[in-house]
C-alpha cells in the first residue's frame, strides 16, 4: 500500500467517525447561513504569479517543519507580504492540522483559503463550506473518475472552487476529462514522495486553454518561480520552504521578488 493509499484509508475511518457526531444533514442545515468567501481563482489571477502560501506543522516526507507553530500569525505574515491565498492542512494524523488551525487562520486573514485535505467523502465538501473555505483540494490519484466528477460538481454547487491535483500524464488527462478549470500539478509524487519541478514542465503543456494552472511543492527560489511562470503556471503553492524560514511572510515576498 502506498503512502497516499494508507492516508486515504485512514481518512475514511476518520470521516466515518466524524459523521457519527455531526451528520452530513447537520452540515447542510448550516449552509444557507454561511457567508460567501472571496473568489479563489480571481485572487490567483489578480497578480503576475499567484501565491498559495501553506500553513502546516509537519508532513510524512519532511517530519516536523515548524515549532513553535502559530497558524494565525503565520497566515497574517503571508497576507501582509502579498500571498493570494492560504492553504491550511486539515489532516491531523499525518500533517498535524485540523479544524482548530483552519479556524485560527480564517479568523486572522481575509484572503481566500484552500481546504487542503484528502477528500474521500461528500461530508468533507460540506464541512469545507461551513469552515469558510473558498476552495477544496481534490487529489485525482485518490479518487475514481466517478468520484472526481461528482465531487467537482458538489464543490461548484456550493460556490467553491475545486483545485484538482495531478502528478502524471494519466492523471492530467483524467482531470481534463472531468472538466476541471483549475489544475494543481504536484511536483511531489504522493506515492513515493520524490519531488521534481520537471513534473510541472512536462504537464503544463497539456493544460486546456483558459485553465488556471497551479504548480505545487518543491518550489524554493525566486528563480524557480520565474521558470514556472515561463512554463505556463499562473500560481504556485508553497509551504515547507517558507515555513522553515524565521519569518515566513518575508520569505514569501522574497520568493515573488523576480516576478
Amino acid at each position: 500500500m502506498s503512502i497516499l493509499e494508507q492516508i486515504c484509508a485512514d481518512k475514511r475511518v476518520e470521516v466515518a467517525a466524524r459523521k457519527e457526531i455531526q451528520t452530513l444533514g447537520d452540515l447542510q442545515a448550516r449552509l444557507p447561513a454561511i457567508e460567501k468567501r472571496p473568489d479563489f481563482v480571481k485572487a490567483l489571477r489578480a497578480t503576475p504569479m499567484g501565491l498559495i502560501a501553506e500553513v502546516k506543522r509537519r508532513s510524512p516526507s519532511a517530519g516536523l517543519i515548524r515549532d513553535p507553530f502559530d497558524p494565525a500569525a503565520i497566515a497574517q505574515g503571508y497576507e501582509a507580504n502579498g500571498a493570494s491565498a492560504v492553504s491550511c492542512l486539515m489532516d491531523h494524523k499525518y500533517f498535524g492540522g485540523g479544524d482548530d488551525d483552519f479556524c485560527a487562520v480564517r479568523g486572522a486573514v481575509g484572503i481566500p483559503m484552500l481546504y487542503k485535505e484528502f477528500v474521500v467523502d461528500s461530508w468533507q465538501i460540506a464541512h469545507a463550506k461551513t469552515m469558510g473555505a473558498s476552495a477544496v483540494l481534490l487529489i485525482v490519484g485518490a479518487l475514481t473518475d466517478k468520484e472526481l466528477v461528482s465531487f467537482i460538481a458538489e464543490i461548484k454547487a456550493l460556490e467553491l472552487q475545486p483545485l484538482v491535483e495531478v502528478h502524471d500524464r494519466e492523471e492530467m488527462l483524467r482531470a481534463i476529462d472531468a472538466g476541471t478549470d483549475c489544475i494543481g500539478i504536484n511536483n511531489r509524487n504522493l506515492k513515493t514522495f520524490v519531488t521534481t519541478l520537471d513534473t510541472t514542465f512536462e504537464l503544463a503543456v497539456m493544460a486546456p486553454a483558459g485553465c488556471t494552472l497551479v504548480s505545487e511543492s518543491g518550489i524554493k527560489t525566486p528563480e524557480d518561480v520565474v521558470e514556472l511562470k515561463l512554463a505556463g503556471a499562473h500560481a504556485i503553492l508553497v509551504g515547507e520552504s517558507l515555513l522553515r524560514e524565521p519569518a515566513p511572510g518575508e520569505a514569501a515576498a522574497h520568493l515573488l521578488s523576480l516576478i
